[in-house]
């Protein structure tokens, strides 16, 4: 088995669509854990200041993300989260040119 690995996932939600999009986010960890895929650590949600949504969790390995394309439940939600934003490049952030980038904790 490979070792567990930290993603940092990044939802930018359209118009409106914030709070959904947010109730989404906090439904994600749970379910992934539910099915044994990412490990106990604690994730954090925190908001760009551009209105990007960002969690960090772990996988309990690098390849887990592979088996979730299985499970029906994990892809409603991310079909969902698909429907009312898009996925940005961590790159795109404006906080990314900082050194020490800031987040607000949601």
């Amino acid at each position: 088995m490979s070792k567990p690995a930290i993603v940092f996932a990044l939802y930018r939600p359209n118009a409106g669509k914030d709070a959904e999009l947010l109730e989404l986010v906090r439904r994600h960890c749970p379910t992934l854990r539910k099915y044994e895929l990412i490990t106990d650590r604690a994730p954090v949600i925190c908001r760009s200041e551009n209105g990007t949504i960002i969690e960090v969790f772990e996988w309990v390995s690098d390849d887990a993300h592979k088996r979730v394309h299985e499970l029906p439940e994990i892809a409603a939600i991310w079909e969902r989260m698909a429907q009312i934003g898009d996925m940005p490049a961590l790159g795109s952030l404006p906080e990314a040119k900082h050194t020490f980038p800031h987040f607000t904790p949601l």
